[in-house]
């Protein structure tokens, strides 16, 4: 049997599955979709192959418990940055700001290889959910700015927003400053276009 390494069973096997949560995140960041497999999983976490189908049935799985436990806390970061703006132009900035400061967080590097692979439809429909909320966020703002359609708006600006990650990314020419003041330009000027 294998040596439980906390006070309880159950403690155990938080424990074991936050370690294969954080051996995820760092193979997706590393080496996007195709670097998560279950041997390296079990490499990573020191566990056996078998154990790793103990704790996720599949890399779909791993990936919709990724959604779960690491979305809301990069809306968290989000929306703190939002609340601290005392305007709907500063919130709208703190939207596309912060999220453009997450790129370098390892959590986000694993949410943008997420979205990039091919994914079971839960999984899928997670990440949807994710953004949606996201997304949310900043429908007020934008209607407070006077935009006739925020809820279109904000869809398209988190289209700059992602645009911008995936060139801060692909580690463009540009510096990230830079490329956040391009989309927090085009984002303050085409909201009421």
């Amino acid at each position: 049997m294998p040596r439980i390494r906390a006070a309880s069973v159950a403690e155990h096997r938080s424990m074991q599955r936050a370690a294969l949560l954080d051996a995820a995140r760092s193979l997706l960041s590393e080496g996007g979709t195709e670097a998560l497999t279950f041997p390296a999983l079990a490499e990573r976490t020191g566990l056996a192959r078998s154990s790793v189908y103990e704790y996720f049935r599949s890399r779909g799985a791993v990936v919709e418990e990724l959604c779960e436990v690491d979305f809301p806390v990069w809306a968290a970061d989000v929306s703190a940055a939002m609340e601290r703006a005392e305007t709907a132009e500063a919130k709208v900035e703190a939207y596309v700001r912060q999220q453009l400061e997450l790129v370098g967080d390892r959590r986000h590097r694993a949410v943008v290889a997420i979205s990039a692979s091919e994914l079971d439809a839960g999984a899928r429909e997670k990440i949807r959910a994710a953004h949606g909320g996201l997304v949310a966020m900043i429908v007020e703002a934008l209607a407070e700015m006077g935009h006739e359609q925020p809820r279109l708006a904000a869809m398209l600006l988190q289209g700059v927003v992602d645009a911008a990650v995936r060139r801060i990314e692909l580690g463009a020419a540009e510096e990230p400053g830079a490329i956040a003041d391009a989309a927090v330009g085009m984002a303050l000027r085409g909201v009421l276009g």
